[in-house]
Parts: structure tokens; C-alpha cells; sequence
């Protein structure tokens, strides 16, 4: 992808956010580069201190490569249906490939291996590979005790609270003075050198882990687990394997234990290349999460559901007035946003860790919430009386709430507003909620009230919602400006596609927000007053995805395909999907792989006929 140098450091530091893959146990993540190297890596919990960090930090971050040496020809993919990367090298001496994964097993919620595998072959001739391990604890802050254990080829890293065992069966040396393993292997065809890395408390370690034999076996059963999970998965049509690529990831980024759904593995990676709106999405937020739920189940992984929904029970204690808009993946409500001292990816500074967008007022999450319970509930199964306590509680706040200015669906920082898609999604609240005491019979003495609430809820949108002479939909009570959030109307059933207000608003969205030259979407613009300084100009990629979902709905097929089919070209070469889009720049921004993304692609692949759709 092209460069643009008066951006950040000079090529050959940091490459694209769409040279990395994605590999994930369901517990820990870790992005590995092009080039072999694990550059990203937070294990034991998403949100943990990272013990490789050159993503964010190319000096101090730390990182575990393994290069080809003499390289000539590099390509890569995920072994069908699975989140393990296989990259195949051609060197001047031979062929041979790397295969990387986190290691799977069945149980592996309660009792995970939490084990990084990482394995060279050799397929023909003889391949070199310069192998160096430089782990940098707590977002490169420390560098590590390294120490040669007692188990060949086993080494231990400590500091602080944190610990790695690495064993392989390859010759390394150790480098105490710069805390690293480093060696040049070489491998003949048929051979095979492997590397693992545990996390483990550094008062308990235990380095009798991975031998050869081990890691063979734990590799193949990785293989097998994510077939198996991926076999339930359905899909069908010309986008297919894209919809199977995106629920892959999206089950990836769910937290075994607990039932949530992170929006992305990454912190700070930048929405504009050396630009400040950096971000930490290592989190469960409401929004995300649900519709992220909606997208597996539209691939027919609806077994998330129940995990997903008790979570955020739990979260909340029961109490919906306690509901935040996110939480750690174990329900950590105290998220404090700090900054670090990185460099940042490309320059893009502050590198930020927490996110203080926990402590803001946000009316959309209850209708995301009532309506991804409803949805499952209409297919899967009742409602049990202490589950409809609380989404009854959710009614309740919403119905008390509506009418307050919010910092709405897109986080803004600055004063709050009357968001329309706020508004509306008050109103789904409302109407979820009574299409469960009309459709289940409950005896709800509260449903009057709500359906009162609700009426004044869709009139008080229409009338102070609609610009009042071009007839479309407005971001907010007071601008003439929109919103791509607006193209959520017609998907959660606020208004028809074809609804003269609706086809009007479509317009002024793709005139306004359109990015040319491929016509995605940024999410809204700035309208003056100094508001909405944090408006990036780049294309947020789920707003382009809605388009296309709502297209389809009015009938638009030719236009909504041509738009998913570029939309579609700007993910990596294993169907990987960041953020956001630089179309000045053709590069991949943002926190990557992102769940929002993934889940607008499964969502209009279905949409276009390429899933069931339910």
C-alpha cells in the first residue's frame, strides 16, 4: 500500500495495519506481521499489559520474529475455517512455512492452555530463518530477567507480575544485557522446529511445557477445534467464505469465560495516521457486543446469545440503572483512561490505555439490548422472571431517560446532544418491550405507560428530527446535518426503507458523507459552533456496510452489490477488516480486526442473499 511519508517514520518501521493477522484462543490475542513477526501480543485477557508491543513502540515495544532469510516469495492464509496462519516462504535455498496459532482444546473456557504455537517445517531444499524473541512487559515498560531453566531449551522472562515460559526444540542463545533469545535456524524438507510461549505467575514457574510431541498435538487439535466451531456455521451464496472469514474472527474476539465480546484486540492504533484519536477497544461495550451477536446469529452461531446477555446481567448486578455502555471482558467497571510514553503506531500519538467513554451517557445501549434479547427470545426460548426483571428495568430507563441529551452512538467528547439515532433506539427499547408482554402474555401493568412513552417518543422525532422543507432525517435536534447512525432506522424497523424520508435521507448521507473515489462513508462531519472537532475524515467502514444493507432493503441490488464488492477489496488478503479506511492513502485504519466491521459485512452479505438471514 502506498506511503505517504509526511505522516510518520519512513517506511521499513511499522508496516500497514493490513500487513498483520489475527490469532486469538478466545482469552488471549496477538497480531503477527507479513514478515513473521508477533508485534502485538496480550495474554491470559484482552485488556492485559502487552508483552509485545513494537506495534506501538518499534524501539521499546518488544516483539518475537521469525524471518526468512534470503526471502524471494511470502504468501499466507488461515488453514480453512480456522484462526491458525499458515505463511509459506521461498528462499534461494528452498521452501518451508511457519505456522502460528493460539493452542485450542475442548473445556478450554475453564481450563485453556493459554499457550502461543508457533512452528517451522521445512517443505523442500534448505530454509534459514533469524529468530529473535525480545518480550517487553506491561506495554514495553520493563524488560524482562531472562534465564536458561532446567528443562532443554526451556527459558524463563520475569518482571513484575508478569512471566513467560518459552521452550524450543531449536539451538537459541540467550543475550542477557538486551534481554532477548536470538539464533539462525535452518530446516530441510520434513523437518520441523518448535516454538511456544505460556504466560504464568512469576512465583510459580513451571517450565516442564512443550515438548516437540506436545505442540505437534496441540497444533493439530487447534485445527480441529476451529473446524468443528466452523462447520455450524451457515452461509451460502457469492460471499460465503467472506461470511464465514468475518464469524471466524467474531468468535475470536468473544471472552470464553465470561460470554462477552470485545470490539478489537488492539488499543491506539489511529483512526488517522499520526493523528490523536487513538482509542482502547480492548472492551465489552453494549452496543458492539450485541450487534455483534446479531451477526453470529445471522451465520448460525446463536449459542453466543445466552452467554452474551448474562454477562452484561452480571455487569449490571441485575440493576439496569447500573448499565454501563462497556466493561472489561470480565465486567471491569472501572476502565480510567491514561496515556503512555510510546511512540505510538506510525508517530500517532497519545498511545491510550482504559477508555473514559465507560463514565458517559449513552440512550442507544438500551434498545441494542432489548433488541438482540428479543430477536433470540422470538426464536430460541422464553424469558425467565428474573432475565424479564431486568429487561423490564431496561424499559423503565429508557422510557425515563429518552428525553435527555446523550453523547450518542459515536462517543462524542464535547457537549452532549439530541442524537436522533439516540432517540430512536429509545423508542426500540420501548417497542421490544412491549412486543414482549403483547407476544408472551405478561401481566405488565407498567405497558400502558411504555406505549404512551413510545408514541411521544416517534412524534417528538418527527417532528424535531426532520429537516422541515428537504424532508430528510437529521443527526441531531439542532443542526441540518446527518448522520450515517441514521441509516439504522429503517434496519431496526423505526421506519420503511421506502419511506420518502428514508430514500431523501439516503441521498443527503451519500452526498455529504460519501469518500470518494469508492463512495464509502465517514460517519458525520463537523457543523460548526466548534462541535465535532473529533470528526475523522476517513470512511468508517460498518456506515459503508449499513449503506449497502439499507440499498438492498430499497431494492437498489445493483448499486448495494457494487458497493459491497469494493467495500469487500479493501480488507486484507486473509478477509480482515480494520476500523476505518484512508482512500487518500488506500490504508487500513484504526483498532484491527474490528468487530463492528466484521459484523456490518455479515449482515449485508446476508442481506444480498449470502447467509440465512434470520
Amino acid at each position: 500500500m502506498p506511503e505517504d511519508p509526511a505522516r510518520g517514520p519512513a517506511p521499513g518501521r511499522y508496516p500497514p495495519i493490513a500487513d498483520y493477522a489475527f490469532l486469538s484462543d478466545c482469552h488471549s490475542t496477538a497480531l503477527v506481521s507479513r514478515d513473521g513477526s508477533v508485534d502485538w501480543a496480550c495474554l491470559r485477557r484482552f485488556s492485559a499489559g502487552s508483552v509485545f508491543a513494537r506495534l506501538l513502540d518499534w524501539e521499546r515495544g518488544g516483539h518475537f520474529a521469525i524471518g526468512a532469510v534470503d526471502l524471494r516469495e511470502s504468501r499466507r492464509r488461515y488453514l480453512d475455517g480456522t484462526l491458525v496462519l499458515e505463511t509459506t516462504v521461498a528462499t534461494g535455498g528452498g521452501r518451508g512455512r511457519l505456522l502460528d496459532a493460539f493452542a485450542m482444546r475442548r473445556g478450554g473456557r475453564e481450563r485453556p492452555y493459554h499457550q502461543l504455537l508457533r512452528v517451522v517445517e521445512g517443505i523442500e531444499g534448505h530454509v534459514e530463518m533469524d529468530v529473535e524473541i525480545r518480550p517487553r512487559f506491561d506495554y514495553g515498560d520493563m524488560r524482562p530477567w531472562v534465564r536458561a531453566a532446567s528443562e532443554p531449551g526451556a527459558f524463563t522472562f520475569v518482571g513484575g507480575d508478569d512471566a513467560l515460559v518459552l521452550r524450543t526444540d531449536a539451538d537459541l542463545e540467550l543475550e542477557r544485557g538486551r534481554a532477548r533469545l536470538h539464533a539462525r535456524v535452518s530446516v530441510g524438507a520434513g523437518d520441523r522446529l518448535r516454538f511456544t510461549v505460556v504466560p504464568q505467575p512469576p512465583h510459580l514457574l513451571d517450565a516442564r511445557i512443550g515438548s516437540p510431541d506436545e505442540v505437534d498435538a496441540r497444533l493439530d487439535e487447534t485445527v480441529a477445534w476451529w473446524r468443528r466451531w466452523s462447520e455450524r456455521t451457515s452461509a451460502r451464496g457469492p460471499y460465503a467464505e467472506h461470511l464465514r472469514r468475518s464469524a471466524v474472527v467474531l468468535k475470536g474476539l468473544t471472552c470464553a469465560p465470561t460470554g462477552a465480546i470485545v470490539a478489537a484486540p488492539t488499543t491506539s492504533l489511529p483512526e488517522r495516521i499520526g493523528g490523536s484519536l487513538n482509542w482502547d477497544y480492548r472492551y465489552a461495550w453494549v452496543r458492539d457486543a450485541t450487534l455483534s451477536l446479531q451477526g453470529l446469529g445471522m451465520a448460525g452461531h446463536a449459542e453466543v446469545a445466552r452467554g452474551l446477555r448474562e454477562f452484561f446481567m452480571r455487569s449490571a448486578a441485575g440493576h439496569a440503572e447500573d448499565l454501563q455502555i462497556l466493561y472489561g471482558a470480565y465486567g471491569e467497571r472501572r476502565l480510567e483512561e491514561f496515556e503512555l510514553d510510546l511512540e505510538g503506531y506510525r508517530g500517532s500519538r497519545p498511545v491510550r490505555i482504559g477508555n473514559q467513554a465507560a463514565n458517559q451517557l449513552q440512550l442507544d445501549v438500551y434498545g441494542h439490548l432489548l433488541d438482540a434479547t428479543y430477536h433470540w427470545h422470538a426464536s430460541q426460548e422464553r424469558v425467565d422472571p428474573d432475565e424479564w426483571s431486568f429487561l423490564a428495568e431496561l424499559v423503565d430507563t429508557a422510557a425515563a431517560t429518552w428525553e435527555r441529551p446523550d453523547n450518542g452512538i459515536w462517543e462524542v467528547r464535547g457537549d452532549r446532544r439530541h442524537f436522533v439515532h439516540s432517540k430512536v433506539m429509545a423508542w426500540v427499547a420501548l417497542d421490544r418491550g412491549l412486543s414482549f408482554v403483547e407476544e408472551t402474555g405478561t401481566d405488565e401493568p407498567r405497558a400502558q405507560r411504555w406505549r404512551r412513552v413510545r408514541d411521544d417518543v416517534r412524534t417528538a422525532v418527527e417532528t424535531h428530527g426532520v429537516h422541515p422543507v428537504d424532508g430528510y432525517f437529521l443527526r441531531a435536534f439542532d443542526t441540518e446535518e446527518v448522520d450515517a447512525s441514521l441509516l439504522r432506522l429503517p434496519i431496526v424497523g423505526f421506519v420503511d426503507a421506502g419511506d420518502e424520508r428514508m430514500v431523501r435521507t439516503v441521498e443527503v448521507i451519500k452526498e455529504r458523507l460519501g469518500v470518494p473515489p469508492a463512495g464509502f462513508l465517514r460517519r458525520y462531519r463537523a457543523d460548526g459552533g466548534g462541535r465535532d472537532t473529533d470528526a475523522s475524515p476517513n470512511a468508517f467502514l460498518l456506515c459503508s456496510f449499513w449503506l449497502v444493507d439499507v440499498l438492498a432493503m430499497q431494492g437498489q441490488t445493483r448499486e448495494a452489490t457494487g458497493l459491497f464488492e469494493r467495500l469487500l477489496d479493501v480488507g486484507n488478503d486473509l478477509g480482515l477488516f480494520a476500523e476505518e479506511y484512508d482512500g487518500e492513502t488506500g490504508q487500513l485504519c484504526g483498532n484491527f480486526p474490528q468487530a463492528f466491521t466484521h459484523l456490518g459485512l455479515i449482515r449485508a452479505a446476508a442481506q444480498l442473499g449470502g447467509g440465512r438471514g434470520d
